[in-house]
């Protein structure tokens, strides 16, 4: 039975089994999801000795790599870079790298600046690393490319606070891999840290998308984190910073306000513009990913099509700072119009884009599926969003089952309802097992589980999308 075929609640099997699917065919770490269906294969299996594999060590050779009609297949990244603009070598600042935005408060990013590396035009590229390198103070923008792989690479330090916009967050467009315009591509087995903007965004039709077994998390709030690195820069000049200054003013502590900046604020938009023609194109898969004190879009999704499977999303720490706020201290910050404090969604389907929920897990995320962000009553912005199988916890309370039964806390909010169907299809047009939810958390925080540098691989086996993973 199609996985997306099984009655609303059901829980009386193992697995969930997409047709075609079996132990035999399908592994645990194989390419399944949207990507799939589109046939990406990455570089493919290309030798090392091959001309066309690159091993990279620093940012010129990066760049030379990824530019523009480069023949260059494999990109293998051979160690930790930093990438912000100053930290660049003078011969490494040319396209595809560009001066990004300007950090205006983070102390290491006014020092470092920030890097925008655009791959514009690649047809089947690898980009990987053997030991789950991490990359520094950059974002990606992939544009107009076909059938491009990232796997086993981490993505760091691309936040800072935001007085520009009051705590919204829309003046940097810092994503650490934005996708435009491109087709088949697959993101694995990567982590990513707390963002100014979005983690992993796309756009502009951008379809055949698939992201698995990827950690995305917010800060850890220690004392010597990323967080309170901005915190204590501002502590030590307040009144540079009005709307950090404001919430001291209220009798929040420098503890209070790390914690309640610790979570990562936006996760995956899909569809940068309201009722774009080309919305419907888009398509992507979300599966076996860990997002731990996500705020918002697991994903975000306008017109087209969004299938979420085996994801947990973990939001207890995020939940448990939001008790710090009172509600007077809530209309003090209204009233100065200063956005700060958690927010709660989980999966969002809007303007007729279809998302469909598998045996996930939601675990303190207030409102875990949404279809509507704009105006309930229009319909043109309602989404349709259905959830099956899947293990929803708040406040200690828990429930499993779907979406559609009666009286359940994933009923979606909060316009009323579509019924579920897929845009273009009636059935998803690959393959792939779903595991029961409650054994995902243990298997995404194990030692081969979601996140990059967990798998100790040979660069062949990360150049493969099929075989050779251990069930």
């Amino acid at each position: 039975m199609p996985a997306a075929a099984l009655p609303a609640g059901s829980a009386d099997f193992d697995e969930l089994v997409s047709p075609a699917a079996s132990a035999a065919v399908l592994r645990e770490y194989d390419l399944t999801g949207f990507a799939a269906a589109g046939g990406t294969t990455g570089a493919g299996t290309i030798a090392e000795s091959d001309s066309r594999y690159v091993k990279v060590y620093n940012a010129e050779q990066l760049g030379i790599a990824l530019k523009r009609r480069s023949p260059v297949k494999v990109v293998e990244i051979m160690n930790d870079l930093n990438l912000g603009w100053n930290e660049i070598s003078s011969a490494a600042r040319t396209a595809p790298f560009y001066t990004h935005n300007a950090p205006s408060t983070h102390p290491v990013l006014l020092q470092t600046g920030v890097s925008k590396i655009e791959l514009d035009g690649f047809d089947g590229l690898t980009i990987f690393s053997r030991n789950g390198a991490k990359i520094k103070h950059a974002a990606f923008v992939i544009k107009r490319s076909n059938n491009v792989v990232i796997r086993n690479l981490e993505f760091d330090e691309l936040w800072e606070w935001d007085e520009l916009s009051k705590g919204d967050y829309d003046k940097k467009d810092w994503d650490y891999i934005t996708l435009e315009s491109s087709s088949n591509i697959w993101i694995d087995h990567c982590t990513f840290n707390k963002a100014y903007d979005g983690v992993v965004d796309s756009k502009k039709g951008t379809s055949g998308v698939t992201i698995s077994w990827s950690l995305f998390r917010g800060d850890n709030g220690s004392a010597k984190g990323w967080v309170a690195q901005q915190i204590n820069a501002m502590e030590s000049n307040r009144s540079a910073y009005p709307m950090y200054n404001y919430l001291r003013g209220l009798g929040l502590t420098t503890q209070h306000i790390i914690a309640l900046s610790a979570g990562q604020k936006k996760g995956h938009l899909v569809g940068a513009n309201e009722l774009a023609s080309d919305n419907s194109q888009l398509t992507i898969t979300l599966h076996h990913n860990y997002y731990k004190d996500m705020m918002d879009r697991l994903p975000r999704l306008r017109g087209g099509n969004a299938h979420v499977y085996n994801i947990v999303a973990d939001s207890s720490q995020a939940h448990a700072s939001s008790a710090i706020l009172t509600n007077t201290m809530k209309q003090s910050l209204a009233s100065k119009g200063y956005k700060f404090g958690v927010t709660s969604n989980g999966a969002i389907a809007t303007e007729n884009g279809a998302v469909l929920v598998e045996s996930s897990s939601f675990i303190d995320v207030q409102y875990p599926l949404r279809n509507n962000q704009k105006d309930p009553s229009k319909p043109q912005y309602t989404g349709k969003i259905r959830a099956v199988n899947t293990l929803y916890s708040m406040n200690g309370s828990s429930f499993k089952g779907s979406s559609d039964t009666a009286g359940s806390p994933l009923a979606p909010v909060p316009a009323p309802i579509i019924a579920f169907s897929w845009n273009g299809f009636t059935a998803l047009p690959y393959s792939y097992i779903a595991v029961q939810p409650e054994t995902l958390a243990s298997r995404l925080t194990s030692s081969q589980g979601a996140g990059a540098g967990k798998l100790q691989w040979s660069s062949a086996q990360w150049l493969q999308t099929t075989g050779g993973n251990p069930l």
